[in-house]
């Protein structure tokens, strides 16, 4: 691509690789992860000064009263950082997972056209064969001999 293209865009490239797409969310999720490790840190100095900035006569929970809103919004802040890592996780996954889903595309259409073509086909019929009913041996003689045993006759006796 040229830089000098108005419609150049650098995510462009990384866009249509779900290799480089997930090196860049990765290293996008590495930024964030540091950045969250610095907000705890953060949390945890901000909670300690808070709690112990008392104003003349505080009773002792007052000081812990006013550093809950603040608190409060540090984990607030903490957990969407969570979550947008997490969602940088999933968005890498389901990259890869779209580019899978189009190369197996063409090959389950031409799976279900064979299908049916097949469903629609009447079946092949076997050549039949010309035995006479009723003689022992023949390939199915429960189906095709007397239906009770009084019509046996004297080749088949109970």
């Amino acid at each position: 691509m040229n830089s000098n293209d108005p419609n150049y865009s650098p995510l462009r490239d990384v866009a249509q690789s779900p290799e480089a797409t997930a090196r860049y969310l990765a290293d996008v999720q590495r930024v964030l992860l540091d950045i969250g490790k610095n907000l705890e840190t953060l949390a945890l100095e901000i909670r300690v000064h808070c709690r112990d900035t008392h104003v003349e006569g505080d009773r002792f929970y007052d000081a812990w009263l006013r550093a809950q809103p603040v608190e409060r919004a540090l984990k607030n802040v903490l957990k969407n950082v969570e979550a947008v890592t997490k969602g940088l996780e999933k968005s890498a996954y389901k990259r890869r997972a779209h580019d899978e889903a189009v190369a197996n595309t063409a090959r389950k259409r031409k799976e279900k056209e064979l299908e049916k073509k097949l469903k629609n086909r009447p079946p092949l019929q076997a050549a039949s064969q010309n035995q006479p009913k009723g003689v022992p041996g023949g390939p199915n003689p429960g189906y095709s001999g007397p239906g009770s045993i009084y019509d046996l006759g004297r080749e088949r006796s109970a």
